[in-house]
């Protein structure tokens, strides 16, 4: 599995596994859990959930599959904004250390910024930290000012990653965030890398996998996985989906593959909105 490095100097899996609508139908549990145990066999080990998923499911699922191999995992939950106050904060990971049966998270993310102070929720994540409840603290959906501003309150250049909708389709992140981030050694991960499955679909992309012998799965992740300081969390929840995915890491795009990439879904020619799904 290749790996990226965080701020911390902690390398980690630089494909991992999305569970965003896993846990939600009993009829797919078996399954998922079994896609689940079977990234892990194949170094898929950081694990992507949040507290918002399926209102906990996603959390109760992930708790299911990984006993027994916890210290196999880096596990990463988010934290509503609403709850992202100093006591919200800290009731929030219990909560959620409670449904994945665990006693630490590896990285804990503030899912989107609201109202709650940044350096209120900052100072959370430190206490948790302290506590050993947190190993790392993050942030995601953080366009370029709000990680200004988050540098700018003590404690906030702690952030191991900012969590982003990221991918062939959605390359706003390239003009601003992407260069302000990479200049502090702070790596993407990139969410819906796949928009969901709606690229899978794209003629433009089907067409350039045909004929470069590969899935369009494939080659949307190896073209976000490019530059190697990007982690991918396409959500997997069959294990066929997961093995075509991981394939994807064996793939180096060319320089001309790229520059066709580059052609057929080119980035906004200037700044724009972080895009939020």
């Amino acid at each position: 599995m290749n790996t990226v490095e965080l701020p911390s100097g902690e390398r980690v899996a630089a494909m991992g596994v999305g569970t965003w609508n896993m846990g939600d139908s009993a009829a797919a549990r078996a399954e998922e859990i079994a896609t689940i145990r079977l990234g892990l066999d194949l170094g898929a080990t950081l694990i992507d959930t949040a507290e918002m998923y399926g209102d906990g499911a996603s959390e109760r699922l992930i708790g299911a599959a990984i006993e027994g191999r916890r210290d196999e995992v880096f596990l990463v939950s988010k934290v509503y904004p609403h709850n992202a106050t100093r006591r919200g904060t800290a009731a929030a990971c219990e909560r959620s250390l409670q449904r994945l049966k665990t006693d630490r998270l590896d990285l804990y993310l503030l899912h989107w910024r609201g109202s709650v102070p940044l350096e209120e929720t900052v100072e959370a994540f430190i206490e948790l930290r302290d506590a050993g409840k947190i190993r790392h603290f993050g942030v995601s959906n953080l366009d370029r000012a709000d990680m200004q501003a988050l540098w700018s309150v003590p404690g906030g250049g702690g952030a191991q990653t900012d969590q982003v909708l990221y991918n062939l389709g959605r390359r706003g992140v390239e003009c601003d965030l992407l260069p302000w981030l990479r200049e502090h050694r702070v790596p993407v991960m990139a969410y819906s890398p796949i928009e969901q499955g709606r690229l899978l679909r794209n003629p433009k992309l089907v067409d350039f996998a045909r004929r470069h012998a590969m899935t369009p799965a494939q080659a949307a992740l190896a073209w976000v996985l490019r530059d190697g300081d990007v982690i991918a969390i396409p959500k997997s929840s069959q294990r066929s989906r997961l093995k075509e995915n991981f394939a994807a890491l064996d793939i180096e795009l060319t320089p001309a593959q790229l520059a066709e990439l580059d052609r057929l879904f080119p980035p906004p020619p200037g700044p724009v909105p972080l895009e939020m799904l």
